[in-house]
């Protein structure tokens, strides 16, 4: 099975070369093929496992947006298009062997953290329950459909929507309700969930739960907001594909109703007032009086709510979390002599993430900040032609994971809004109702 067409991937590079000089063109080039040609595996079952680069593993999340920058494509080249329905197909089978994992083996072979302390099995390579772990996968299949109408990828989609659906209801009531528990004995407190296993408390909001984040570092309070955004706009997806293509009417309005309970509590438990007077956002809260007000490079995060639907990027409660995340303020925030920008508890302090900063680009309102971003990406890749999970504030030559396909596919849909080829673009539903 051929990925994708070499003609197609020419004909992007040459317009990218073109509109963004040779150097940008290089490392685009470069970023681009990266993840076609090392990262994706067709098996025998015509599915197609993907691993995040420098971990022999399938992360649900980071496969999917390993793949954003080809969405852009997929009407014109049939190959590309089979790539992205195995992928999904293969996403969607993960669901269904357990909601509760956020990245799985090749075959059930016992790699990874098989000494973790929960409901572990040789075919998961971690089980750290992440929301965003179940709306990538139904996002992408969601996305495939409406571009391509293809349906081929959707066997297992209403299955698994409903299982979702199920785990982010149970997980509202996760005290009382959740069956799920994670410890690890080794590594840094950050890896496992408090309570033997349970987490902290939480009181019930309407929100559902989640054990980790993005990053796969624990939640400090297990409500995570952005999480929680991504799950509603995910949640409005399903409701589309089980009508339009399922006939289903209760599982659309299953779908529906949790969404607009989600909705609701994000606006009622989630907005928080600075002493400015300014409302925005809290990254975390746990429905008992606490707030995190920070960002984490990894979407999703509150500064990407824009690219997955939650809201438009000029939104006033949004721009005014964006000014609180990138500034001094946000702990998160570093400012060096390389550099400025988003980084993340799970990396050392003061570095920066290149995810964070093509998130950034990508929800910019001017083509100014943008461009300064890009060039920030270009100055910061220590001569490696890719991009890295981070590197130091004042040395780029110091970084994290030299191989990356999440980064370098965030590098691409950057440089590919700035050539003008970035066409799929997910805009807010139901607005309204927020």
């Amino acid at each position: 099975m051929n990925l994708y067409s070499p003609d197609l991937a020419n004909r992007v590079v040459a317009t990218v070369v073109d509109r963004l000089g040779a150097d940008a063109g290089d490392v685009f080039r470069r970023c681009f093929l990266d993840t076609l040609d090392r990262t994706i595996e067709v098996l025998t079952d015509g599915t197609a496992f993907v691993v995040t680069g420098d971990i022999p593993a399938m992360w649900l999340r980071d496969s999917t947006v390993q793949l954003t920058p080809y969405l852009h494509f997929l009407v014109e080249d049939e190959a590309l298009a089979d790539t992205a329905v195995a992928v999904s197909r293969r996403q969607l089978g993960f669901l269904l062997q357990d909601p509760y994992a956020n990245a799985f083996n090749r075959a059930a072979d016992g790699g990874g953290h098989q000494d973790d302390l929960t409901d572990m099995s040789p075919a998961i390579w971690e089980r750290k329950y992440e929301i965003d772990s179940l709306a990538y996968p139904l996002q992408l299949a969601h996305d495939i459909w409406r571009l391509t109408g293809r349906t081929d990828h959707l066997g297992d989609f209403r299955e698994a929507a409903r299982t979702v659906v199920s785990v982010w209801r149970i997980e509202q009531e996760h005290e009382s309700r959740s069956p799920y528990r994670f410890q690890r004995t080794t590594g840094p407190a950050s890896d496992s969930l408090e309570r033997n296993g349970l987490g902290r408390p939480t009181a019930v909001t309407g929100l559902t739960w989640s054990g980790f984040r993005p990053s796969d570092d624990a939640c400090v309070h297990h409500y995570n907001v952005p999480g929680n955004m991504m799950a509603a706009t995910v949640l409005g997806d399903i409701a589309e594909l089980a009508e339009s293509v399922f006939d289903d009417s209760e599982l659309a309005a299953s779908s529906r109703t949790l969404r607009a309970e989600v909705v609701d509590a994000v606006a009622r438990h989630a907005v928080v007032s600075l002493p400015s007077g300014s409302e925005i956002y809290a990254y975390e809260i746990d429905g008992c009086g606490n707030a995190l007000l920070t960002d984490d490079a990894n979407t999703p995060s509150l500064l990407s709510m824009p690219l997955f639907g939650w809201c438009a990027a000029d939104d006033p409660t949004y721009l005014a979390t964006r000014a609180f995340v990138l500034s001094d303020a946000n702990p998160t925030f570093f400012r060096g002599t390389a550099a400025e920008g988003i980084g993340s508890p799970h990396t050392p302090h003061g570095s920066i993430w290149p995810i964070a900063l093509a998130v950034q680009g990508l929800t910019a309102l001017d083509d100014s900040e943008r461009r300064r971003v890009f060039d920030t990406l270009l100055s910061t890749h220590a001569g490696t032609g890719a991009m890295h999970e981070s590197f130091d504030k004042d040395d780029p030559a110091v970084y994290t994971r030299p191989w990356f396909s999440w980064a370098n596919a965030m590098f691409c849909e950057l440089a590919l809004e700035l050539a003008g080829l970035r066409t799929h673009v997910r805009r807010p539903t139901d607005a309204e109702t927020r």
